[in-house]
């Protein structure tokens, strides 16, 4: 559960969320994406309400689920990202151009006839977040993008990911502190309440974050700096 969140991203931000497991972070995305209603507050995406707003976002789960027998190629798979545009049953000749760049953007042109189910882990990552970006979307939240990869192909969406950072907003879940140092502009802890920190992180910020007995500590301690003097002990 979620209680006294406030936060804003900015056009054009990366902002990565970070916290210890069961904390909210994945009902966190699922409110910005339209999937989950507050009981209390609002929620505003570009503007307008998360469902209005969900053909501007584009989604990269951790993994994706599929039948490798199934006969997909890399090129389909972006294409799902023009969903909302299919005409007559078939893709543009414009929407297609529009996967085939958003491949290229990804490192991967020339990979749109391969079969997805012969992909490595990496690629097939890089593939997901081509989908995402075949929606020319102004928000990209991505859920662990690198929770399934090794390191060496973590290393490749690092460098695709930092390329992308500035052409349009990053939200993005994540418990790997390289990626976040790499794409981050700043971060939000979320552990039930959301409290937001510059880069870098301390060490000792960091301890408190995932420290099951530090992380009412932290909460207290972050709320008195941002001025919320609620669960403090004032004489």
């Amino acid at each position: 559960m979620l209680e006294d969140v406030s936060f804003t991203l900015h056009r054009g931000e990366s902002l990565c969320v970070i916290g210890p497991n069961g904390g909210g972070k994945s009902t966190l995305a699922r409110l910005v994406l339209g999937l989950l209603e507050p009981v209390k507050g609002s929620i505003t995406v570009l503007g307008k309400s998360p469902r209005e707003a969900r053909t501007s976002v584009g989604y990269v789960p951790q993994a994706m689920r599929f039948d490798p027998q199934f006969p997909i190629s890399a090129l389909d798979i972006v294409l799902m990202g023009r969903l909302d545009r299919i005409r007559f049953g078939r893709f543009s000749k414009q929407c297609r151009e529009v996967a085939e760049t958003a491949l290229a953007d990804v490192g991967l042109s020339g990979y749109g006839k391969r079969p997805f189910s012969a992909l490595s882990g990496g690629e097939r990552q890089r593939v997901m977040v081509a989908r995402a970006l075949a929606c020319e979307p102004e928000v990209l939240l991505l859920d662990e993008p690198t929770a399934n990869i090794d390191l060496t192909i973590e290393a490749q969406l690092i460098e695709t990911l930092a390329s992308l950072r500035h052409r349009m907003s990053i939200l993005m879940i994540t418990h790997d502190l390289d990626l976040v140092s790499s794409i981050g502009d700043s971060v939000l802890c979320v552990n039930h309440r959301v409290h937001r920190h510059s880069l870098p992180l301390s060490g000792e910020t960091i301890k408190e974050i995932y420290s099951g007995r530090r992380r009412l500590e932290h909460d207290r301690r972050t709320r008195h700096q941002q001025g919320d003097h609620s669960a403090c002990k004032h004489d």
